[in-house]
């Protein structure tokens, strides 16, 4: 009977999973407390069914819910891998969904770019309602005092490089077997995720600018601020994976989940490399047009 029942393919067929209902759950509900809390801080409350949405409350009880759903899901699919479901089609699946995430990814910071370079290619245009008195024709705008691009910046853009080398190290040793290798490679990563972190945490402390009133601040907080939040994702990514590898799920044959985190984590790298050139180093020099 057992042998009946066994699929005669390479695909995995998931049995029923609460995670994608309690995910969408979670981001409406976040939404919903998002939409309050920038009502409330315009002073405004907000009520859904009688009930007072605005504040953290709301949207915490989201986050949570899409935390909880995160972590299930990805256990289940931790848990498929150890128990041999996945097979070689399924893992092929697998890469060509990290290469898509990674590719939207890439165009979600296109976004960024192209809001960055059409003000500060364009400070002023007639076009834009009121870009010449915000800006004063020039780029950065007049009363804007930028960061020194030689300093926290380029020292940020050496802990990601160094970081690009670490994860690559801890790559190659799983390839080779070396379980310590792997092992230190992963701690000093995550150990550089966080220093960068810390670090720019400590720089928008120093800012001189606001992310409201003027349009440098909102590009720059909303490139750079995307970019801190995924390497706050990519060292998370990366902690599982030390997880995981101390407790010997990683083989030669399969490691998935590290390819998928080292990926990420060069994209990561890459982008920062295109943020520093382009906000830190070419943005700091006045230019009129």
């Amino acid at each position: 009977m057992a042998a009946a029942t066994k699929p005669n393919h390479d695909y995995h067929i998931l049995p029923p999973s609460p995670w994608p209902f309690t995910g969408s759950l979670g981001a409406f509900i976040m939404a919903i407390g998002a939409v309050g809390l920038m009502r409330w801080n315009k002073g405004e409350s907000v009520l859904i069914l009688g009930v007072d949405v605005a504040g953290w409350g709301i949207f915490a009880i989201g986050l949570a819910i899409v935390l909880g759903t995160m972590a299930g899901w990805w256990t289940s699919t931790t848990r498929e891998s150890l128990h041999g479901e996945h097979t070689p089609v399924v893992k092929l699946h697998l890469r060509y969904g990290m290469i898509l995430f990674i590719a939207s990814e890439v165009m979600f910071f296109v976004a960024w770019f192209w809001a960055y370079f059409d003000a500060a290619l364009f400070p002023g245009s007639a076009v834009e309602f009121s870009r010449m008195d915000l800006t004063g024709g020039v780029w950065p705008p007049q009363s804007i005092e930028t960061f020194d691009p030689w300093h926290l910046p380029l020292f940020n853009t050496m802990i990601l490089l160094l970081s690009g080398t670490t994860v690559t190290w801890a790559h190659h040793a799983l390839l080779e077997g070396d379980k310590e290798g792997v092992r230190w490679g992963l701690i000093l990563t995550v150990l550089l995720g966080i220093l960068f972190s810390t670090v720019q945490i400590y720089e928008y402390s120093h800012a001189t600018f606001a992310f409201d009133g003027n349009i440098y601040g909102g590009v720059f907080f909303m490139a750079t601020g995307f970019h801190g939040f995924h390497v706050f994702v990519g060292t998370i990514f990366l902690a599982v994976c030390l997880i995981r590898a101390s407790l010997g799920q990683f083989t030669k044959e399969r490691h998935f989940g590290f390819e998928a985190a080292a990926w990420y984590w060069h994209f990561v790298d890459v982008v920062w490399l295109f943020l520093f050139v382009a906000i830190y180093v070419w943005g700091a020099s006045p230019t009129t047009h």
